[in-house]
């Protein structure tokens, strides 16, 4: 039976929308992958703590848990505590912490899983921060604290550098100090201003191509040290052209979540296989989990076109989910877990929930439906209705 309900349109009409009723894709069993795909992961927060949701954090840590190992099920790294954990945006660094231990404790069951932590300056009081030194120990603070659990680090961006940085030097000295210290190679995270907008003029200029030159600069001088870099600027033409000018061995970590597709499937250019393609490092992976592994899985068995054919309708919704303001897609990514029964209820770190409108969710059910990646139709469609419901549409 055909399932129908209500939706809000752009322009506030009302439309009846009827499910498309296909069915999910799902990995191949004993898949393997041809590149490393990491997925940053929701937290899932606890609707039942008594505490001020604006001002304090809460984590249901079973179902928050519970979700990293859905992903690894699926041959998906962890990318943990980062900005799709709400980092910065009502996840502070104890509870990060927290996470990040409870994560790799929860690996082990998982032999081969992967996990990389995000390491940044997050505790300190952004407004106190005066000297690029205090950045220093600000990093040093986290890296020691997430390897002494023996986890691999993500180098997160940091708001206190860009704040007091006089210029690209600057940069150079915090990385030098951070990278020559880190005791296994890391991954550089280069977040673009839409996705946090205190992280402009990051590497000291507002010109990229600029920036890209320090950034090279850093790597170059301690490639050694650095895994790969994770650029998240959804231009996909500044990360081809980063990704050709890295050091041999160093990696691309796409965080594009407007052309994954694309740059993963890669052009083959170069004569270093890093320089032909990017691996993933994406937040969107976390809402289109399923799909992501299958498509991997086929990508790794030289069958490009159904690779595109089954990421190639995610796009869509990912585009939307991470369209401006930018820095809310967080509240799609958990969108998408309560409707498909991995959370039991759309409530978030922060209060987080109510950053996107009814219109834009409800546009969100058409495209999730459309890519095929409502996992229990009737369940999704159930808690659409509750939704609409309490927006006062029944």
């Amino acid at each position: 039976m055909a399932i129908s309900l209500p939706l809000p349109t752009a322009s506030g009409a009302i439309e009846a929308y009827t499910l498309r009723g296909s069915a999910p894709v799902k990995p191949a069993p004993g898949l393997t992958f041809n590149r490393i795909a990491y997925s940053a992961a929701h937290v899932v927060a606890d609707p039942r703590a008594a505490i001020d949701p604006w001002l304090q954090c809460a984590i249901d840590w079973d179902a928050t848990i519970a979700y990293r190992q859905r992903l690894w099920s699926l041959g998906l790294g962890v990318a943990e505590a980062m900005d799709t954990a709400q980092r910065g945006m009502g996840l502070d660094w104890p509870t990060s912490l927290e996470l990040i231990r409870r994560s790799l404790d929860a690996a082990k069951d998982h032999p081969g899983a992967l996990v990389a932590s995000g390491c940044g300056t997050d505790h300190l009081v952004l407004e106190n921060v005066k000297t690029v030194d205090e950045v220093i120990a600000g990093y040093e603070e986290q890296m020691a604290a997430i390897e002494k659990l023996g986890g691999r680090l993500i180098v997160m961006a940091s708001r206190a550098l860009a704040r007091v940085a006089k210029g690209p030097a600057d940069y150079e000295r915090v990385y030098g100090r951070v990278l020559s210290q880190a005791r296994q190679p890391v991954v550089l995270h280069w977040l673009g201003d839409m996705f946090d907008p205190a992280l402009s003029g990051y590497w000291g200029t507002r010109d990229l191509d600029a920036a890209m030159d320090t950034a090279l600069g850093i790597i170059a001088a301690h490639a050694g040290k650095v895994d790969g870099i994770k650029i998240s600027l959804l231009d996909k033409d500044k990360e081809i052209a980063m990704r050709r000018r890295l050091p041999a061995g160093v990696r691309m970590y796409t965080g594009d979540d407007f052309n994954y597709a694309e740059l993963i499937a890669g052009d083959g250019w170069g004569s270093e296989a890093t320089h032909g393609k990017s691996d993933a490092l994406l937040g969107i992976f976390d809402a289109i989990a399923p799909a992501a592994s299958a498509a991997l899985g086929e990508l790794a068995r030289g069958n490009t076109r159904q690779f595109h054919d089954i990421l190639g309708p995610t796009v869509p919704l990912s585009r939307h989910i991470f369209a401006a303001p930018t820095r809310f897609y967080k509240t799609g990514v958990v969108f998408m877990a309560w409707l498909n029964g991995h959370q039991s209820h759309f409530s978030m770190v922060g209060g987080q929930q109510s950053t996107r409108s009814l219109p834009h969710l409800a546009e969100l059910f058409r495209l999730a439906d459309a890519a095929n990646l409502l996992e229990q139709p009737e369940l999704a469609a159930r808690r659409m209705k509750t939704l609409l419901a309490l927006h006062g549409i029944e």
